[in-house]
């Protein structure tokens, strides 16, 4: 891969992943504006998204910063090219981790689940709880989300008809990308691929992670392109 391609398919990913994050907004009701170099919403976004992502290498901190909502506790930006310097405007980096990209017909190891798309909404709960495993937060995802063209809740059931796996499949142009995945590692994968081959046979797969969880993507045909930051504000 040249670094051309390696720019473009990270523009793509990050691009991707500012879509996720404006839909999961739109749900919540929550206003986010793809502008200059970055998506940003002014008010506080949703528990755990970010409130801004950089869509382009070299993106104006103070321009960037002034888009956002500094005033609430816990702001956070998104540093999708890991370029960003944001100590003096009061951030700390949350984590790092690395964008994964899986090329388009890639091999999928075979999975014992059964995958189907969320349609209703008391799929969605069902698919929420065991995501959340008892965390709390399972409300995070709302209906609305399942009016998003963009977006598809991918669940894995057992043969008992239990959800155990699934994750958040975004479409965008360029890629899909992957985000939420839950469920054991071992199942989860082949089973989110397969049902990504099925549903999107043309497009490249991107998402990111860090730790154990990279090594396990790794496994499974991802590779490595480009690091990415998560910066929060105050604390």
């Amino acid at each position: 891969m040249t670094t051309s391609q390696q720019l473009q398919l990270l523009r793509a990913a990050a691009r991707n992943n500012a879509e996720w994050c404006a839909a999961m907004c739109r749900a919540h009701g929550v206003a986010g504006e793809f502008g200059a170099g970055a998506w940003a919403a002014a008010v506080r976004t949703p528990l755990y998204y970010p409130d801004a992502v950089t869509l382009e290498p070299a993106t104006g901190r103070d321009a960037l910063v002034a888009r956002i909502d500094t005033a609430s506790p816990g702001a956070s930006v998104k540093d999708s090219f890991a370029d960003l310097e944001l100590a003096a405007a009061g951030f700390h980096v949350l984590f790092e981790a690395q964008w994964i990209h899986r090329p388009a017909g890639a091999p999928t190891a075979p999975s014992d689940l059964v995958w189907d798309v969320v349609g209703d909404p008391d799929t969605l709960r069902s698919w929420a709880l065991a995501w959340d495993d008892g965390a709390g937060d399972a409300d995070l995802f709302r209906d609305g989300l399942l009016a998003d063209p963009g977006t598809f809740v991918i669940s894995g059931r057992s043969a008992d008809g239990r959800v155990v796996a699934g994750a958040v499949a975004t479409r965008s142009e360029q890629v899909v990308g992957v985000s939420n995945l839950f469920g054991p590692p071992h199942a989860a994968w082949p089973l989110v691929l397969h049902a990504l081959g099925r549903l999107f046979p043309t497009l490249p797969v991107v998402g990111y992670e860090q730790g154990d969880d990279l090594g396990v993507a790794l496994r499974h045909v991802f590779e490595p392109i480009g690091p990415l930051r998560v910066w929060t504000h105050g604390g």
